[in-house]
């Protein structure tokens, strides 16, 4: 953040305009006589009736003078009235010079900002500059009116006064500029950290997929501690502030009413002790409070809006970095983006299969719970997928397939075990290169269609590859509609179906030799899924894991894993059929192929707990109720008909 401009710049202009103004000036000084006087009568009138009549047993004088007082406050009203016109002709020209500066400004440089500028800022400039004008002159009213009451009352109250006011104005003059300065490096701080978080808030989901969450939060607290320090310093000067109100306003009273005795005995009368009080209280300490609240935060406010109103007058435009200077969201590579996986910088190594490689990857007595109180979703799992395998995942809703993937994309860490992808220990920015993991629901941003394709590959993607990409996964139909890949994407405008394909496409375009769907076809049809797992599986150098919601999908893996709580079993389709209960009863609960697609998917594990009365029978669609593994009877989903065998 650059540090803010000086503001002698401001004050020079500022004191340029008011001698330009003289006339008015003296019109409000004039006007301000009659407030002035209000102010003498507001403690010389009480005193007097006091003293000359209610002590004296005169109440007709007492009540005389008290007629007076009211008489003052009728005056003073007559002259604030006139107070407020002639401000208005200080203000106004003001407002109309900024108009013209902003306006100029707009049509000079085609500010797209200058309406804003106009309509708020000047606004804003106009009414703090009448603020500060009239504390001013309300506190140099009250000080004089003050004053001369003390000297007509009684001269030996002028030394029990009047130094301490003249001390916390000498000290509220000292710090007058550093608050000034730091008022507008806190407002500063402020507003960039508003700024980073009105760029942040609408794109979190381009931060999450970005893995970017580490930095756009160091970036965040290093703004919110920017403020904080800004906040801090403010702060310590403002103690100054507080003290010069302590020594002007509050420390009188405590002094007359020390000195009081002494007062009394050097000729003070008790009317001209109580209207010293009342000039203390009633106008002094009000005065002084209005002018260091007033004029400390209202200077630093005008001089901040009129610095961004006219930046052709100054070193610095404004306190804040331009949008280029320190971006919160990252550009390029990120760290481990989720939830598609960062692609490597070049293409990962293809293991000859039957060499001496590393697994794909490997489970070593892994445990995980979402909670430390809660019971583990996956519990001791050894696993060793070989490189080039082709895996399919079943198990009943919840039972921890979207977890397993999780945890080996390294977007979950285990509680207890050890997880490695190609030799790479999980979590870790290696083993996070050589795997993509796409989500059932699918992640598009705003761009071309070349732009999200190309996410995960650090150049552009050649044209005949990408396109080559489109027709093997089964896009080319979708890309040739929207106008190819240079066409601007609308994720709002696309199917579930219309995300997945694109989503696949990147990820095959990719370098990862690790693919992890989960659940990332749940939207296409059997056709389209089928072709998609193809060209996955038929992809050189890579390892498919398939998170499977159709009998299709396991009956194409080479080896299926099914999950059931503590146990687990891994085989082949056949294998499983005749040596795993839970796999066929789950192969029971899947109907033979058919052109129904899957139905929605929406619990965590991507397949839905319940199937209501009415919805077509989906066979291809693994539905559980109740206990882990009991599979619905078919009749139940009111198709009419048999889904297959148990």
């Amino acid at each position: 953040m650059r540090p803010p401009a000086t503001a002698s710049g401001a004050y020079r202009r500022g004191l340029a305009f008011l001698r330009a103004r003289w006339r008015d000036l003296v019109r409000l000084g004039g006007w301000s006589v009659l407030e002035t006087g209000q102010t003498f009568l507001l403690g010389y009138a009480p005193a007097r009736a006091l003293d000359s009549g209610f002590l004296a047993g005169r109440t007709g004088v007492g009540l005389a003078w008290l007629g007076v007082a009211g008489a003052g406050v009728l005056l003073g009203a007559y002259g604030t009235g006139r107070v407020y016109r002639s401000v208005a002709a200080l203000v106004e020209p003001v407002r109309d010079r900024l108009v013209e500066r902003v306006v100029a400004r707009g049509v000079r440089e085609a500010d797209g900002g200058a309406l804003s500028g106009l309509t708020q800022q000047v606004e804003i400039a106009r009414d703090t500059f009448a603020g500060l004008v009239l504390v001013s002159r309300s506190f140099v009213v009250a000080a004089a009116g003050a004053v001369v009451g003390l000297f007509s009352l009684a001269p030996p109250l002028v030394p029990v006064i009047v130094p301490p006011l003249v001390a916390a104005i000498a000290l509220f003059a000292v710090t007058l500029r550093p608050l000034a300065l730091r008022q507008e490096a806190y407002l500063a701080a402020d507003e960039l950290l508003a700024q980073r978080l009105g760029e942040v808030c609408p794109g979190l989901r381009d931060v999450t997929a970005f893995g970017a969450e580490a930095q756009v939060a160091a970036a965040l607290a290093e703004c919110v501690e920017a403020e904080r320090r800004a906040a801090g310093a403010l702060a310590r000067w403002g103690v100054l502030r507080v003290t010069a109100l302590a020594v002007g306003g509050h420390a009188p009273v405590v002094l007359l009413l020390v000195a009081a005795p002494w007062l009394l005995d050097h000729d003070v009368t008790p009317g001209a002790l109580v209207g010293a009080l009342a000039y203390v209280t009633q106008s002094l300490l009000p005065a002084l409070q209005n002018l260091i609240h007033g004029l400390g935060a209202g200077g630093a406010r005008l001089t901040v809006v009129l610095r961004r109103l006219a930046p052709d007058n100054q070193n610095s435009t404004d306190s804040t970095d331009s949008p280029g200077d320190d971006p919160v969201l990252p550009h390029g590579t990120g760290p481990d983006p989720a939830p598609v996986a960062p692609c490597a910088t070049e293409p990962a190594p293809r293991p000859v299969p039957g060499s001496q490689t590393a697994p794909a990857f490997a489970l070593t007595s892994v445990t995980f719970a979402y909670g430390p109180h809660s019971e583990p979703v996956v519990r001791d799992l050894d696993l060793v997928v070989p490189h080039g395998a082709h895996l399919a995942v079943v198990g009943p809703s919840g039972i921890g397939k979207s977890t397993l993937t999780s945890l080996v994309a390294g977007l979950l860490e285990p509680a207890a075990g050890k997880i490695e992808v190609y030799g790479r220990r999980v979590p870790g920015s290696g083993a996070a290169a050589c795997r993509v993991l796409i989500p059932q629901e699918a992640y598009v941003h705003t761009g071309t269609l070349r732009e999200n394709l190309s996410h995960l590959r650090p150049a552009p993607v050649p044209p005949k590859e990408l396109l080559a990409a489109a027709e093997t996964v089964g896009l080319a139909p979708l890309l040739r509609r929207l106008g190819g890949p240079e066409a601007l994407v609308d994720p709002a405008a696309l199917s579930a179906g219309e995300r997945q394909l694109i989503a696949l496409t990147r990820a095959y375009l990719s370098y990862a030799p690790l693919v992890l769907l989960d659940e990332a076809t749940c939207h296409l049809d059997p056709d389209a899924e089928a072709r998609a797992e193809h060209a996955f599986a038929a992809r050189p150098g890579s390892t498919l894991v398939v998170v499977a919601h159709r009998l299709s999908s396991a009956r194409r893996a080479d080896r299926v894993l099914v999950m059931d709580g503590r146990d687990t079993a891994y085989g082949t389709h056949e294998e499983l059929l005749r040596g795993c209960g839970l796999y066929r009863e789950l192969v029971g609960g899947w109907a033979p192929p058919g052109s129904q697609p899957a139905l929605p998917l929406r619990d965590a594990d991507g397949v839905d707990a319940v199937a209501g009365a009415g919805l077509a029978g989906d066979g291809r669609h693994v539905v559980a109720h109740g206990p882990v593994g009991q599979v619905q009877a078919p009749g139940d989903l009111g198709d009419r008909g048999s889904l297959g065998g148990q």
